[in-house]
């Protein structure tokens, strides 16, 4: 009786697909991404090309561009002195109302985690001035209220404190700014809301068979397992707040002023681009606040080592 052969008994090799089908499935493949493609060319690579030749020359938006090198970028940092102030209102902006909104938000987002029969309510109530956005409408509101005889001067004039209008005082202007980025604290309260959800209730429970109180539970639960979602939050707003600018102008009326305390440098960008002609110092302010806001966000995602805590990680 003869042996099957090894070459008897081995499956078969299923067939290769065919070259046309899958040259068909590719072709739906790339009709199906050209849009993004399309999109992304035309509307983000393209014009931040464009930013980065412009950004070496002389370009007033009606004459053709001249190459004047590394010029703009020297001008910067030698020789304009708002460049400076506008780094520092911006800087100051991004320190004093990101912590505050994101401690803001949080708090607001642990008194809706408790279940309640209006909650959906108050939801609404706290994020629809995050629907508004950087609206000018709300702008144009919040100068009223702080203006000579706004709202806000009312109230203190109760106390008999008198400002004589918060736009207009140098020392004041940039806190109304700061008031307004806070006070739209809606988007990072929402993700703060879908993090404490996820936390196990069990941890709590946890603790206080332990004898932790609520500050501890707070520290030692809360903030290590929402870390991520705060870390999220951190990012995406510190990219925001470097990028304001409708309050900024709506608030100076396009000045920056007074005295330059709310230049922001999204502002200045603007009046070097559209007030002065200077696209081509434009183009190079607009390069430096991108690798400003690189370095930021590479910093922060270099200090995450050390507080940021993801679940089922070894430490």
């Amino acid at each position: 009786m003869r042996t099957p052969t090894l070459e008897r008994t081995r499956p078969k090799a299923p067939p290769a697909p065919a070259e046309s089908a899958y040259g068909e499935r590719a072709g739906i493949a790339y009709l199906f991404l050209s849009p993004w493609v399309i999109g992304a060319v035309l509307l983000t690579i393209g014009p931040m090309l464009a930013s980065l030749y412009l950004s070496f020359t002389d370009y007033d938006l009606f004459t053709t561009p001249s190459f004047v090198g590394f010029d703009n970028y020297a001008r910067l940092f030698t020789q304009d002195a708002h460049f400076m102030n506008a780094v520092w209102a911006t800087v100051k902006f991004v320190v004093f109302s990101v912590p505050v909104q994101l401690v803001a938000a949080l708090a607001v987002a642990m008194l809706l985690n408790r279940a309640s029969r209006v909650q959906g309510l108050y939801r609404s109530a706290f994020y629809a001035p995050s629907l508004l956005g950087a609206s000018v409408a709300v702008a144009l509101v919040w100068r009223a209220m702080f203006s000579a005889d706004g709202a806000a001067d009312q109230v203190l004039s109760i106390f008999g404190i008198r400002t004589g209008g918060w736009v207009t005082d140098p020392d004041l202007a940039l806190l109304v700014l700061v008031l307004l980025g806070i006070w739209q604290f809606g988007a990072p309260m929402v993700i703060f809301l879908a993090g404490l959800k996820q936390i196990p209730g069990e941890l709590y429970d946890a603790a206080s068979v332990d004898g932790a109180g609520w500050w501890r539970r707070f520290w030692s639960v809360t903030v290590p397992m929402l870390s991520p979602v705060i870390f999220f939050n951190l990012v995406l707003d510190t990219i925001r707040a470097f990028q304001v600018f409708n309050a900024a102008f709506v608030v100076s009326n396009g000045t920056g002023g007074p005295g330059d305390s709310t230049l922001f440098y999204t502002l200045y960008l603007w009046q070097k681009g559209f007030v002065d002609f200077k696209m081509g110092y434009a183009s190079a302010m607009a390069w430096v606040l991108l690798l400003g806001i690189a370095l930021v966000t590479a910093l922060i995602f270099r200090s995450a080592r050390s507080w940021v805590h993801y679940g089922g990680e070894d430490r």
